[in-house]
């Protein structure tokens, strides 16, 4: 069963009836009901191609929070083979919310890395709902400076509201991890490829997202503050927040146009959370081509690429 969002409802009700026709075609009585069954599911794709067509920027934010939408482990699991997984920061401990490691991404040795929201309930909590702490991005360094020393490319997947505004995050120098994180993804010698899959969030995405491509799913988004969080500091009201998604230029096809990314991976019809597979598959193709592209490039030409792309961000 698919979790309907708001503005899915007359979806919802058509797919309600196409399950309980397919129920009683498949019934004792032998009643044939299949070309009823496709007219209507004619019909709901339909509906879905001008419901997704016309997304306006909260509604994309609604898709990109999907709870079904593919996460971190749901991508490597698919995408990447070999992968042995990395953990601890070496000064502090483990922090789930960013996951990563070795890999083979189409037999080439890489390291990937991300955050993990989690599935369920459980999963959740325990990865924080991928709001992390200081010593997941001091971990994320240490991949890098791995990846590094043995001439391997980077390939971060980015799905966060931000990260986690604790205390005892502060208290860990959760600002100085982040920006240490982030000059160190800017300063890698290496391919550094980079995708929004969902939630791109404040400094706890740019942190994984200095890279010298930045791929966004079609439906995700990336921003400096959430709606909620916009809203609350302009406007003192959360209930603001579909008027801060629009003034935010949030989406995928608004930052294409300002530079902010470098291309957009179509998703399904109805987004990556119908069809997850069909999904990591056009983001696996997208991630295999912006790393061909950068191949035979030396440290020096990677670094003054990734400086030039960033500080071409905003110019008019």
């Amino acid at each position: 069963m698919i979790t309907f969002l708001d503005f899915e409802k007359p979806i919802a009700e058509l797919e309600g009836k196409i399950r309980d026709l397919r129920k009683l075609s498949g019934s004792d009585d032998g009643v044939d009901l299949s070309d009823e069954v496709d007219r209507l599911e004619s019909k709901r794709d339909r509906m879905l191609g001008d419901a997704y067509a016309g997304l306006s920027p909260w509604q994309k934010t609604q898709v990109a929070r999907h709870p079904e939408r593919p996460h971190f482990s749901d991508i490597v699991a698919r995408l990447f083979t070999d992968f042995v997984l990395l953990a601890g920061d070496r000064g502090f401990g483990e922090d789930t919310a960013i996951m990563g490691g070795l890999a083979r991404l189409a037999g080439r040795p890489v390291v990937v890395m991300g955050h993990e929201k989690g599935a369920d309930t459980a999963s959740r909590i325990r990865h924080n709902f991928g709001m992390a702490r200081p010593e997941g991005y001091r971990k994320a360094i240490r991949l890098m400076d791995m990846a590094d020393r043995f001439g391997l490319p980077v390939i971060t997947l980015v799905d966060t509201p931000g990260a986690y505004p604790g205390v005892g995050a502060e208290e860990r120098g959760q600002s100085e991890a982040i920006a240490r994180c982030t000059e160190r993804c800017l300063g890698l010698g290496v391919p550094v490829v980079s995708a929004i899959v969902g939630e791109g969030g404040s400094g706890g995405a740019v942190a994984l997202a200095a890279g010298n491509r930045v791929l966004m799913l079609e439906h995700a988004i990336y921003s400096v503050i959430s709606p909620e969080g916009c809203a609350s500091i302009l406007w003192r009201t959360a209930d603001k927040a579909q008027d801060a998604a629009t003034a935010l230029k949030i989406t995928a096809q608004d930052l294409l146009k300002l530079g902010v990314c470098d291309e957009i991976v179509p998703e399904p019809l109805g987004g990556a959370h119908r069809e997850p597979y069909r999904a990591i598959d056009s983001l696996g193709k997208a991630l295999e081509n912006a790393l061909a592209g950068m191949d035979g490039l030396s440290p020096a030409k990677l670094r003054q690429v990734r400086r030039e792309r960033f500080l071409a961000i905003g110019r008019f």
